[in-house]
């Protein structure tokens, strides 16, 4: 008997991606220290290996050490970069008439043998380098944007409501947020007790567990898998997904192709911000003056996840008393002052509390895919999504190089430069949702009509 749920497949994935994220960046950061010079650090330890005082040798020398690590992870993020643009948009485009799990199968092979090989590079301690190689080949399944992108059209073919898919979506973030921040709370417990080989090797039973139920329990949304394209070559099938973007523009209204547009600016360009410093927050916390632990990295992350919780109660309340245009603006707004208070927080106290205006950070991602969805018909959502992957997955590395170059390029005079820079870098989606909401009303006919096709299609279906 199949399931017609993808939130285990979500469920699971964020789980390994949250645990496998902050134990990647720790264990980078403790092989590049001890490789760097004489220093060592114990797992065991309740202190963070971290000088504040500038006069001492080790204050130098964790300064060369972050800059390494910037570095290092700015090279992992570019060897994924052009693998992972092809494999999402080529797999989540096929996935309009070959089935939603057809992405989400090879998305999670790809997460399981990079997993696997964390497994065996920390238990035989082989060169960090090889991480860069490990990243590039996982990339040629697809990554995080694939499945999220595979799931969220896997949603949407089962919504036929405009408010039902809204909610949905926001229940995906909401377990987003529960799951993360759970596993973000336990990170630094699984490292102290556990060790990195053990921790890795959790993640990899997590993915082959989601693999198997993707394979053999998952049913599939699109019931009408074309038998017709199986005989169509390689090359004509590629010819066809780039056709099917270029038609979902051309045939579309000026003013509905506007609105598409700035809808997808919009969100990239908000995405671009918030996902490229996210892995920041890290490096900063292990820094001085803060020189977190293990542990409270874990705590700080898993305070960062209850934004999806929030977030999903913002989206939930706010949807009775004002349009989804709104919500996306508060999200901005509040994270736009988030940025601006973690570049002054100097204090773990002040830390945590910068958490206070992330609540609603995720909110403006939901609501704009959920906008998204409603500007294109039904037989057309894998298309949209796979254009929206693709420049999350292009948006999302570049971003996280960009800013991983930033902050290793200032962490020398001013650690908190990357964060104003990002408060300021979120006007620009503040202002094209201006601009959205002046288009909207002019395609909002337009967006009226291509719902009730869309209603017809999924009842016909």
């Amino acid at each position: 008997m199949k399931i017609p749920f993808v939130e285990p497949v979500m469920c699971l994935s964020v789980f390994a991606l949250t645990l496998n994220s902050p134990l990647t960046t720790q264990y980078v950061y403790r092989r590049i220290w001890e490789e760097t010079g004489n220093y060592s650090i114990a797992l065991e330890s309740n202190t963070s290996e971290c000088a504040m005082n500038k006069s001492s040798p080790i204050f130098a020398f964790q300064e060369e050490v972050q800059k390494k690590v910037s570095l290092f992870n700015l090279q992992m993020d570019i060897s994924g970069l052009i693998p992972g643009l092809v494999s999402t948009f080529v797999f989540l485009s096929h996935s309009d008439h070959g089935g939603r799990k057809f992405p989400l199968i090879l998305s999670s092979v790809g997460a399981l043998a990079n997993s696997a090989w964390l497994c065996l590079l920390s238990y035989f301690a082989l060169p960090i380098q090889l991480l860069i190689a490990s990243t590039f080949i996982g990339a040629l399944f697809g990554n995080y944007t694939t499945l999220l992108g595979a799931s969220f059209a896997y949603i949407v073919d089962q919504c036929k409501e405009k408010k039902q898919r809204t909610i949905r979506i926001a229940i995906i973030d909401f377990l987003f947020g529960v799951v993360s921040g759970l596993t973000g709370l336990s990170s630094g417990y699984f490292i102290r007790g556990l060790g990195f080989v053990w921790s890795f090797l959790i993640v990899t039973v997590a993915l082959s567990v989601n693999l198997i139920y993707i394979l053999f329990f998952l049913e599939d949304s699109m019931k009408e898998s074309s038998s017709q394209n199986i005989s169509v070559s390689w090359t004509e099938a590629f010819k066809n997904l780039f056709n099917r973007t270029y038609m979902l523009f051309k045939n579309a209204s000026g003013a509905q192709r506007s609105l598409c547009g700035l809808l997808l600016f919009t969100m990239i360009t908000y995405f671009f911000v918030t996902i490229g410093v996210s892995p920041i927050f890290v490096l900063y916390e292990l820094d001085s003056p803060l020189c977190w632990d293990e542990v409270l990295i874990g705590y700080g992350s898993a305070l960062g996840s209850v934004t999806f919780f929030t977030s999903f109660l913002g989206i939930w309340l706010f949807s009775y008393c004002m349009e989804d245009i709104h919500m996306a603006f508060i999200g901005t707004f509040t994270t736009m002052v988030g940025m601006a208070m973690t570049a002054f927080a100097r204090t773990t106290l002040m830390m945590f509390l910068v958490r206070l205006p992330f609540l609603f950070t995720v909110m403006p991602l939901s609501v704009l895919r959920s906008m998204i969805s409603k500007v294109v018909r039904s037989t057309e959502q894998g298309t949209m999504f796979a254009c929206l992957a693709f420049l999350e997955t292009l948006g999302g590395i570049t971003a996280v190089s960009t800013f991983n170059g930033i902050y290793s390029a200032t962490v020398a005079w001013y650690k908190g430069f990357v964060f104003l820079l990002s408060a300021v870098l979120l006007l620009i989606p503040a202002i094209s949702l201006c601009v959205v909401r002046y288009v909207s009303r002019n395609a909002g006919s337009y967006v009226l009509l291509i719902q009730e096709e869309s209603s017809e299609d999924t009842s016909d279906r």
